[in-house]
């Protein structure tokens, strides 16, 4: 096959992928995660509903293709604030709040479907890739005189991200930066009275 051909049919192919990742993403915003069916989405795409099955098997297939990349996307937002903050301890209070700010968007969804889309292999892996991530820049900070060194920078990584996850069920901005300030506290040097 020549190449051309072969780097058109790939792009048809990525085209034709994220069109159905995107047009799902729409319909689950308007209708729910079950509230989606192919039919919806082949037609929302304008594509077949014979070539959306060659693509993907079935809404969940398709769901957790969105759901890979909405996690992809994530981490490197993460990874820009990392790049874009000077100083350890700033990075570590911009990187927090980002991920802060990230996860408190999240929407109760349909439980059954959500289950599924948080227990993948892509989302283990990305929470391993987050907790280096979050380590190193605790172990960066500490390094700086910036936090506590008393305690294990991965020991500290954990109790920074359960705290966070309080998020979820905030929505105020103001109040996704306290909770980030009052995890913070709980990192800094304590000197003893």
């Amino acid at each position: 096959m020549p190449k051309i051909w072969s780097q058109t049919i790939e792009a048809h192919r990525d085209a034709v992928r994220e069109a159905t990742i995107n047009a799902t993403a729409a319909l689950v915003a308007e209708h729910g995660l079950t509230g989606v069916t192919m039919s919806q989405i082949a037609k929302e795409t304008g594509i077949g509903r014979a070539t959306l099955y060659k693509y993907f098997p079935d809404v969940e297939s398709i769901l957790r293709a969105w759901h890979e990349r909405q996690i992809d996307q994530h981490l490197q937002e993460l990874l820009q604030v990392r790049d874009r903050t000077a100083g350890a301890a700033e990075r570590l209070e911009s990187v927090l709040t980002a991920y802060a700010m990230a996860i408190s968007h999240r929407r109760a969804h349909d439980t059954d479907i959500a289950d599924k889309l948080h227990h993948g292999e892509h989302v283990a892996a990305a929470h391993q890739h987050l907790r280096a991530f979050v380590q190193d820049l605790i172990a960066d900070a500490a390094a700086a005189g910036a936090t506590r060194q008393d305690v294990p920078a991965g020991e500290l990584t954990l109790y920074c991200l359960h705290a966070l996850a309080a998020a979820t069920s905030l929505h105020d901005p103001a109040a996704i930066h306290r909770l980030v300030r009052t995890t913070l506290t709980g990192l800094r040097t304590h000197d003893p009275a």
